[in-house]
């Protein structure tokens, strides 16, 4: 089975770690042997030997390197870091992930679930000022849409429920961004015509997942394995007709 590189990202809160979750449960199913970075680098830093994997799961930013920087320090609340000094951590970090794992993955036919990417750079940067264009001409961006993901899940949530789920978790990341004001602009990036076309023009497929109430974390995993299935008959379809 040829891999794939599946991205899931949206408003905070909004589902992507149970989406990725789901994937995960998916890899054991079909008897994968799977590298999560996220529990990787709760013992470690740096980053590890992926050849004996067949599944990497990836967050950005990452926990090692600029991607703990980014996390511990320039988007805390009360940070005064510039939003050009944030862009290019990001880049930096996100340059760092391809270059030592992602693009290894790929060339090993390996999966990767990732959660998180460049998306999350084309939605927030530009509220807070520093448009699409500056986004899309940092080194670290262009390398990393150089190799765009073959699918991008978008989840789908209102603000006010953002609001209520970061309310109730035990863990706060305590970040910039964790405000209805900001997850109300952001939501407007992430269902945006101009980000679905960014990504489609470079061969990758869109899906949107709806994680609003009533809808259950089984239903959030029920509903990414269909679209994950459908995505790759789609592909394998594609593969024969080559």
């Amino acid at each position: 089975m040829r891999g794939k590189f599946v991205m899931v990202d949206g408003l905070d809160g909004s589902g992507k770690g149970v989406v990725v979750d789901a994937l995960k449960e998916w890899a054991l199913t079909q008897g994968l042997e799977i590298l999560d970075l996220r529990e990787y680098w709760k013992t470690n830093q740096g980053y590890p030997n992926i050849d004996n994997y067949d599944v990497i799961l990836s967050a950005e930013p990452t926990f090692t390197g600029w991607g703990k920087k980014i996390r511990d320090e320039l988007i805390k609340n009360g940070s005064n870091t510039p939003i050009e000094k944030i862009a290019e951590a990001f880049s930096k970090d996100r340059k760092e992930l391809y270059e030592k794992i992602i693009i290894p993955a790929l060339n090993q036919d390996k999966f990767i679930f990732q959660e998180r990417g460049i998306v999350s750079s084309l939605v927030y940067q530009p509220v807070e000022g520093f448009d699409i264009g500056q986004v899309l001409s940092l080194e670290g961006n262009q390398f990393c849409l150089d190799q765009p993901p073959d699918l991008l899940i978008i989840t789908i949530v209102d603000p006010e429920v953002v609001m209520e789920r970061l309310d109730k978790r035990e863990k706060k990341d305590d970040a910039i961004y964790e405000k209805l004001d900001f997850q109300k602009k952001i939501k407007v990036g992430y269902e945006s015509e101009e980000l679905k076309e960014i990504f489609e023009q470079r061969g990758t497929t869109v899906a949107y997942l709806d994680t609003n109430p009533p809808a259950s974390v089984e239903d959030t995993k029920s509903q990414t394995i269909k679209i994950f299935n459908e995505f790759l008959e789609e592909t394998d379809l594609e593969d024969l007709e080559d």
